[in-house]
C-alpha cells in the first residue's frame, strides 16, 4: 500500500521550517535537501525541497515562492498522552505564532496545528451525555487545553 506524506509548499522557508519542526519532536530529522538547478524556478542552489521525518512520519517542504498560503482548513493533530507533552507542543509550535481556542495554534510559518491530549477523545465519548456534554463546554473555554479542568468537569466540578 502507498505511503502517505505531506507536501508543505512555503515561499522560501522550508528549511528554517524544517529544521524548526524537528527540533520539537523527537525522533526527527532532515533526510535531504535537494537544490534548484539551472532550470529553475528558483535561484540555482537555493534549497528546492527538504524531505524530513517528525516522529518517523515523512514530510516535504517545497520552496515554492508566495503563491500559496496555508489555511486552518488543514492541520497536523498532534496526539498527548500526558499535560505535560499538550505544555511541551503547545509552547513550541506556538512560539512566533498565534493561538487560538479548543487546542489549535497557528505556528510562525502559518501552518495550523492541534494540540489534543488523548483522554479528551476518551471523556467526550462518555455513554453519559451529561458528562461529556460538561467536557464539551469546558474545552470550548479553553485555548490551550488542560486535563486536569477537562477531568473536574467530567466529574461535575
Amino acid at each position: 500500500m502507498p505511503k502517505i506524506s505531506p507536501f508543505l509548499w512555503f515561499d522560501n522557508q522550508a528549511e528554517d521550517a524544517a529544521n524548526f519542526y524537528t527540533s520539537i519532536f523527537k525522533n526527527s530529522k532532515i533526510v535531504g535537501i535537494a537544490r534548484y538547478g539551472e532550470a529553475g524556478p528558483g535561484k540555482k542552489g537555493s534549497v528546492m525541497t527538504v524531505a524530513f521525518q517528525l516522529d518517523g512520519q515523512d514530510f516535504v517542504a517545497l520552496n515554492g515562492g508566495p503563491q500559496f498560503q496555508f489555511t486552518p482548513a488543514v492541520s497536523f493533530v498532534v496526539n498527548c498522552k500526558t499535560q505535560e507533552d499538550v505544555d511541551h507542543f503547545w509552547r513550541a509550535l506556538s512560539q512566533g505564532g498565534r493561538t487560538d481556542r479548543c487546542g489549535w495554534l497557528t505556528d510562525k510559518f502559518g501552518l495550523s496545528w492541534q494540540i489534543v491530549p488523548t483522554v479528551l477523545g476518551e471523556l467526550l465519548q462518555d455513554k453519559d451525555a451529561s458528562k461529556s456534554k460538561r467536557v464539551m463546554e469546558a474545552m470550548l473555554q479553553m485555548d490551550k487545553i488542560d486535563v486536569r479542568k477537562l477531568k473536574q468537569a467530567y466529574e461535575g466540578g
